[in-house]
């Protein structure tokens, strides 16, 4: 059986866009640039001078939609300017860049990513995670393609909102450890097994440079540190979610995020990527894995993640309940190297208790 891996390009600089005419001139000259509107007020102008400038024509720009539901893609796919189209730009953040790449792989057109915030992978991925009109969860459209070129400008990412890059070390710290504790004892694949041993740098570069990264970016100012940073959420991630089997992907951490879902309106101030990064912690207890639980624990409290569950404000017994329970019975611990019970999922959300309680 054939197996295809394909791997993105990119490139990083606060003059990355200048990249665009030499990189994708081969794919083109006719252009469709799409994404949120806060993505297209930042890159409009600049990607519009670049283009024309080099003898491209821009055909449209167009909002995406709201949300990467398949009603917005398919309303992408009715346009007259991407149906023409050589090539599509996806601007902004995960959801505006999934319906891009939902819409290109559709009309099979090659597409470029320009993030504007740095909370997931998106841009890097193949994937792309659909919702229903009304928000709900709706499921991932899978293909092997990813974008062709990232185009990432940490100056545009720094002037974004610092909680969504906040959140993202939560998410990105979490592929290293759920992936490699999931395939703990299974024979892999070479892609797998490539993406899961490069996942330990979806960690390692956040330890580094995260604290740092985020303090530059609060004071509005770029640095080694925050482009260190952005790479790990962006790049990094994104690449171990390309190569390695999606059930790898997760685990206990996010389990604990959809027993958080299963609150309701009462966990929704709460982002994904924070509650996955406090997730983290009962999962490295549970495994026994005390010296990287100390190490991840001092690292939440140093970036200001989440080390309990009242920072996420669940303290009502029967919330708590609900969250662990809802935890030890989702798909994410289908693949585990053992079985995990409600009773040790338990065990380790009241020994994280307990220690924030003593330090």
């Amino acid at each position: 059986m054939s197996n295809n891996v394909f791997f993105p390009s990119y490139t990083i600089g606060d003059d990355a866009f200048d990249k665009i005419p030499e990189i994708c001139a081969r794919y083109g000259k006719k252009a469709v640039l799409i994404g949120g509107k806060t993505a297209l007020s930042k890159v409009q102008d600049t990607v519009t001078a670049l283009l024309e400038e080099s003898g491209f024509t821009l055909l449209d720009t167009l909002w995406y939609g709201g949300d990467s539901t398949l009603e917005n893609v398919n309303l992408l796919l009715a346009s007259p300017s991407v149906q023409e189209a050589d090539m599509i730009f996806a601007a902004g953040g995960g959801r505006a860049l999934d319906t891009c790449k939902m819409t290109a792989h559709a009309l099979r057109k090659p597409f470029f990513t320009l993030p504007t915030i740095a909370s997931t992978c998106a841009a890097c991925t193949s994937l792309g995670v659909q919702y229903y009109p009304d928000g709900q969860f709706r499921g991932v459209h899978a293909s092997a393609y990813p974008a062709n070129h990232i185009f990432i400008s940490p100056k545009i990412i720094a002037e974004a909102p610092i909680e969504y890059i906040w959140a993202g070390l939560g998410d990105t710290m979490a592929k290293y450890y759920e992936s490699v504790v999931s395939t703990r004892l299974l024979e892999l694949d070479h892609s797998d097994a490539l993406g899961i041993t490069i996942s330990k740098m979806s960690a390692e570069p956040l330890f580094a440079y995260a604290a740092d990264g985020l303090a530059d970016a609060r004071q509005g100012k770029t640095s080694r540190a925050f482009e260190q940073t952005i790479l790990a959420i962006i790049i990094s991630t994104g690449l171990v979610s390309n190569l390695a089997e999606h059930n790898y992907n997760t685990g206990l951490a996010h389990a604990i995020y959809f027993g958080l879902v299963a609150l309701g309106k009462r966990k929704e101030k709460h982002l994904h990527g924070e509650i996955v990064g406090y997730g983290i912690l009962p999962l490295l207890l549970l495994d026994k894995q005390r010296d990287e639980f100390e190490r991840v624990y001092h690292f939440n409290k140093s970036v200001g993640l989440p080390t309990c569950l009242a920072d996420m404000d669940v303290t009502e017994k029967e919330d708590i309940d609900i969250v662990i329970h809802t935890a030890a019975n989702t798909p994410d611990l289908d693949i585990w190297p053992y079985k995990v019970s409600e009773e040790m999922v338990r065990d380790a959300v009241m020994e994280l208790e307990e220690y924030n309680n003593n330090n």
